[in-house]
Order: C-alpha cells, then structure tokens, then sequence
C-alpha cells in the first residue's frame, strides 16, 4: 500500500511501493533488456537507412539509377543468379 492508503503499483521489471521502489530509469530497463537478450545468444544491431518517405532522398536515389549502366546491372544479376544456392537446388 501507497502511504496514502493507496494500492502499490507493478510492472513487467519489478513492484513498486512507496519511494524507494520507484520504476526503473530508462537506461536501467535498456540495460536489462540488453542482458535478457545477450544471455539468449542474441546482439542489438541498429541500422541507419536512408529514409524513403522523403522526397529529397527518392529524388537522390532516381538520380543514382539513372546514372546505371543497364549492361553492367544486367551482368551483376546474371552472376547473381549463377551463384545463387536456390537457383542450384532447382537444377539438382
């Protein structure tokens, strides 16, 4: 119970009641969060991408395909295509 008489509050880290069991700073249930997951075998990546939602960044990439050579994209997909370990079970 709060000090007021209130009813103690919980979340999924812990149970707080009163002052000194207050809710886990954000870095706090980062780093929890982080060694659930490490003790699991995984790793956070963070991927920053061009965001394509922006017209300054779709004009950037149309100008980039633009500027291709169609011969040179078309030997890259060929040779893609020739390695590919799907396409190789088709065959065998």
């Amino acid at each position: 119970m709060w000090e007021d008489g209130g009813v103690c509050g919980r979340n999924a880290l812990r149970y707080r009641c009163g002052m000194e069991a207050r809710m886990a700073e954000p870095a706090e249930r980062m780093r929890a969060m982080r060694q659930r997951r490490r003790a699991r075998g995984l790793r956070e990546l963070r991927l920053v991408v061009p965001d394509a939602r922006s017209k300054a960044v779709r004009r950037r990439i149309a100008a980039q395909v633009a500027h291709l050579d169609r011969e040179d994209e078309e030997e890259a997909l060929k040779w893609i295509e020739a390695v590919s370990e799907f396409d190789n079970d088709a065959q065998g």
